[in-house]
């Protein structure tokens, strides 16, 4: 599987460029998402499958708009009746540039509260990689920045967290903690900005 990430903010590119140096089969690149040309491009969606802001609002308007009704479709069928944060789903597009949308929700609904402080970018960043890793046929995967448009999740942040879930989900270092206090240092280092107790 080969790797894009894109994204227009300059400071996304760079923090993307300092932790995924070492990947080879990573490209980083500043620029429009809907302009690639790749198997499968990410929505940062929400849970309810509304494609009409941000960056969602890009690829409804470069693939049509159809695809959110076709999302939504989706998601109404899903037991829990929403795509939850850290599951995604891929439907096609009828694109013969972009074949594969992947829609992998890093809010419940539209919002900036406790998201720049979440693990958010974590969670839909390994549902993006498990979905796209189990379709025969997405052999290239353009990502945006996770977070850091209306969420306003620091580009560092997201980027780390990003990481840490392609590590695990494309390169397999699965996650081993000895006890509790482990499983919470672990997490707590996916964001040092986020509480952990609020007394």
């Amino acid at each position: 599987m080969h790797y894009l990430f894109i994204d227009t903010n300059p400071k996304m590119v760079e923090a993307w460029e300092a932790v995924f140096q070492d990947e080879t089969n990573v490209k980083v690149r500043q620029g429009d998402l809907t302009q690639v040309t790749e198997s499968a491009i990410v929505s940062p969606a929400n849970s309810f499958g509304f494609m009409d802001g941000g960056v969602d609002y890009a690829i409804s308007m470069r693939l049509g708009w159809d695809l959110q009704t076709q999302l939504q479709k989706q998601i109404k069928a899903l037991p829990e009746g929403e795509l939850l944060v850290g599951k995604a789903l891929v439907i096609e597009t009828g694109d013969a540039l972009i074949p594969y949308l992947i829609s992998a929700p890093t809010m419940r609904v539209p919002m900036n509260f406790n998201i720049g402080t979440s693990i958010n970018a974590y969670l839909a960043m390994k549902a993006a990689l498990i979905v796209a890793k189990t379709h025969p046929q997405i052999e290239s995967m353009a990502i945006p920045g996770f977070c850091t448009g209306v969420g306003r999740m620091q580009p560092i942040i997201a980027a780390k967290q990003m990481h840490q879930a392609f590590q695990e989900i494309e390169k397999g270092e699965k996650m081993d903690f000895a006890d509790f206090g482990a499983s919470q240092r672990y997490h707590f280092k996916l964001n040092p900005t986020g509480m952990l107790y609020d007394y």
